[in-house]
């Protein structure tokens, strides 16, 4: 640092001139009860957003395999044929069972 006592006071003006006089004020200044009522209901509600999205993320033990409670929600039954009964990975077969209710191989 400098050995200038009006160092701090150059450095401060020096960014007023750049950037306006805002960027040195306190956040104090412009703070009043209502700013602090929207910060503060801003606040729970980002909260409860995290909160909704850590139980969603929240790991279940499901036969000594931690899962996502979420993988646990989704239906398994739009995969499986209804006539022979045949879990399928296929695209092919999403399209038959959308439109025929079987697999492609049914």
């Amino acid at each position: 640092m400098s050995k200038d006592p009006d160092y701090i006071v150059k450095v401060e003006q020096a960014i007023t001139k750049k950037y306006g006089e805002e960027t040195i004020q306190n956040p104090k200044a412009n703070w009043d009860t209502e700013k602090e009522k929207m910060y503060l209901e801003q606040m729970r509600e980002l909260y409860k957003k995290q909160k909704k999205n850590d139980e969603s993320n929240d790991k279940v033990e499901v036969n000594g395999i931690k899962v996502s409670r979420k993988l646990l929600n989704r239906e398994a039954t739009k995969r499986s044929c209804s006539v022979c009964g045949e879990y399928s990975f296929r695209i092919r077969d999403d399209v038959f069972t959308n439109k025929f209710d079987c697999c492609y191989k049914c």
